[in-house]
């Protein structure tokens, strides 16, 4: 099967072991999120409110634990999926 047509972003990518890719197939987001502790882990939303309202709790300001302006970079990616 073709993925023609599918939209790919990347949220971050730190290096080959951390990072966080969403796909976007039609109103299928599919979010998968790869780390050096956790390994990978796929996330499926229907509609962007779903993933945005995952996001928000996913990165809450907070538990984040990176600088403010690494976690407007990462709001700004999702919000533009």
């Amino acid at each position: 099967m073709s993925n023609q047509g599918f939209k790919k972003h990347v949220i971050y990518k730190k290096d080959k072991w951390n990072m966080m890719n969403v796909e976007v197939q039609g109103t299928k987001i599919i979010l998968t999120e790869i780390t050096d502790q956790w390994g990978e882990e796929s996330h499926t939303f229907i509609g962007r409110p779903a993933m945005m309202n995952w996001a928000k709790e996913r990165f809450s300001k907070e538990r984040f634990t990176g600088s403010e302006e690494e976690w407007d970079a990462i709001m700004l990616a999702f919000s533009e999926v």
